[in-house]
């Protein structure tokens, strides 16, 4: 069995950076001299070609792309809020609150008026209008928190 000591002599490092590259998996513990060599050259070419740091985390050169791709989706939403496709979810919350609050008034305000504007009409009739304006809401309140929820998993799975 090949001892850290072995692996330090071979490919003339400390064993501390032997049990470093160990931890970071660049070789098994208890690989051969010759697959542990294979494997720390291996290790060495995707250092050199940026895709690894020495230590087998993220280098700069990663760091960098992905700082770079952060900023890009910033600028992507920036983007959109200018165009008028993107819109912060506490403003529409607000607008569509607003709105939802004066067609819910206007709705209830229906049969008085009815009343008032058409007194001859049968107290039938209101009672079809009342059932009829209380279904609608309730069509449209159902539809809207069912539209809410439908978007949520796409806007989850999004992020």
């Amino acid at each position: 069995m090949t001892t850290q000591i072995d692996l330090a002599v071979h490919l003339d490092l400390s064993t501390r950076h032997v049990r470093t590259l160990q931890d970071a998996g660049v070789f098994e513990r208890g690989a051969t001299l010759d697959e542990a060599r294979i494997a720390y050259i291996r290790h060495l070419r995707e250092v050199a070609a940026g895709r690894k740091s020495e230590d087998g985390g993220l280098d700069l050169i990663q760091e960098r792309a992905a700082l770079a791709r952060s900023q890009r989706e910033g600028i992507d939403i920036k983007n959109a809020v200018l165009r008028g496709e993107y819109a912060p979810i506490e403003l529409i919350t607000k607008v569509l609150s607003n709105a939802s609050a004066a067609v819910v008034e206007r709705m209830d305000m229906l049969p008085a008026r009815m009343r008032k504007e058409i007194p001859g009409l049968p107290q039938e009739a209101f009672g079809v209008i009342d059932a009829v304006i209380v279904s609608a809401r309730n069509e449209w309140v159902r539809a809207t928190v069912e539209s809410a929820l439908s978007e949520v998993p796409e806007i989850e799975e999004e992020s």
